[in-house]
């Protein structure tokens, strides 16, 4: 087994949980739950590829539809539940997870746990004799499941700390239809081969980085506020 491959498909994921690790310095998370979280999400790929297989079955239609159909059902659904599911079983009801931010932490080590596996599988075996693979989804791929992560996070932190039930039961449901939406998006684009798409590509990147960041930013911001002294100091992402 080629080591350089395997170093090539681990880095990126493992990088990004480092920078979110230390994105929240206010009030850290316990690295062995943190652990725990990539693990679980690194895990739960196996029986994802399992469920992919069998709604791939269901795929009657043709076409575009057909394409939409294998974009945000077999691949946006199939990966964003389970990856929330990783986050409900390990750290949701975790005494831990205090704060707004804490959910954006651990959905992104889920994906990224997630993202590791699969880019292990995509680099370092299916693909393993073409080496702009490796760069492709290290500079796209990984990245995507993060900022999908940060959606899921985001929504869920909403559904965790609302005061109704209502609310609660909205965000949690948004926590899977909105990172579905992007993860949809994302792929569907790229599977579709067309040109029109394709040149919405940039844009879209460029627009998944900004919700995201801000949606990061404002969570951070809140934990700041939460856990110093002095909140005034301007300090931004």
């Amino acid at each position: 087994m080629n080591l350089n491959l395997i170093l090539t498909a681990v880095t990126p994921g493992i990088a990004l949980a480092v920078v979110i690790y230390l994105v929240d310095k206010h009030d850290r998370e316990p690295v062995k739950l943190l652990v725990k979280t990539f693990i679980g999400g690194a895990i739960i790929t196996i029986p994802t590829v399992f469920l992919e297989s069998f709604l791939v079955g269901f795929n009657i239609f043709g076409g575009i539809i057909g394409i939409a159909y294998q974009a945000f059902i077999v691949a946006g659904f199939s990966e964003e539940f389970m990856k929330r599911l990783v986050v409900n079983k390990v750290a949701y009801y975790d005494k831990h997870f205090d704060e707004k931010l804490d959910g954006i932490v651990y959905a992104v080590f889920s994906a990224l746990g997630f993202a590791t596996v699969e880019n292990i599988i995509y680099v370092v075996f299916r693909f393993s004799d073409v080496e702009s693979v490796g760069v492709y989804r290290a500079v796209l791929s990984v990245p995507a499941h993060m900022l999908f992560a940060v959606t899921m996070g985001y929504y869920l932190s909403l559904a965790k700390f609302s005061k109704t039930e209502v609310e609660k039961r909205f965000y949690y449901k948004k926590s899977l239809t909105a990172p579905m939406l992007l993860h949809g998006t994302f792929n569907f684009i790229l599977m579709s081969g067309n040109g029109f798409l394709m040149i919405l590509f940039i844009p879209f990147v460029i627009y998944l980085w900004s919700i995201n960041i801000k949606k990061l930013n404002i969570y951070y911001q809140e934990s700041k506020i939460i856990n110093t002294v002095d909140p005034d100091d301007g300090d931004n992402l």
